[in-house]
């Protein structure tokens, strides 16, 4: 399986209140995480774009188990977790300086034509992709 660890310094405007990070601000660590992990594999999201596809969100989940501040760096890390052709699964782990595991989550996403919202195979329309995620999620 492959794993990308992308750092996030965790900046004030990040966090709430209470001095945490707010927890919508995981959600984009969340698509750092998996803007990396598409370029490690050779990949540029932009470049689909620009081929009239997306990539929608249609699930997500997070569990907090530790809060991270302000001024701490925060690792996140990505990998596939599940894949069929058509829907991707990526998950991850976000953890503190200490290495204390602080955040978990899955986002859920397919593609689909950007004129009609209409899905799309990913294993038909990108091949390359296709054979790239199954490696990711097997290794």
């Amino acid at each position: 399986m492959t794993i990308v660890r992308t750092k996030v310094n965790v900046r004030y405007a990040e966090t709430d209140q209470m001095g945490v990070v707010y927890h919508a601000n995981y959600l984009v660590w969340f698509e750092l995480g998996r803007t990396e992990l598409i370029n490690s594999l050779g990949f540029n999201y932009a470049e689909m774009e620009e081929q009239g596809v997306l990539s929608p969100v249609t699930d997500v989940e997070l569990k907090y188990i530790k809060p991270l501040r302000y001024g701490q760096t925060a690792t996140v890390k990505t990998w596939v977790e599940k894949y069929d052709g058509l829907r991707v699964i990526y998950a991850y782990e976000i953890y503190n300086q200490e290495e204390e595991l602080s955040v978990t989550g899955k986002s859920t996403h397919i593609c689909v034509r950007k004129e009609t919202f209409k899905p799309i195979s990913i294993r038909r329309t990108f091949p390359d992709w296709h054979e790239a995620y199954l490696n990711a999620a097997e290794q």
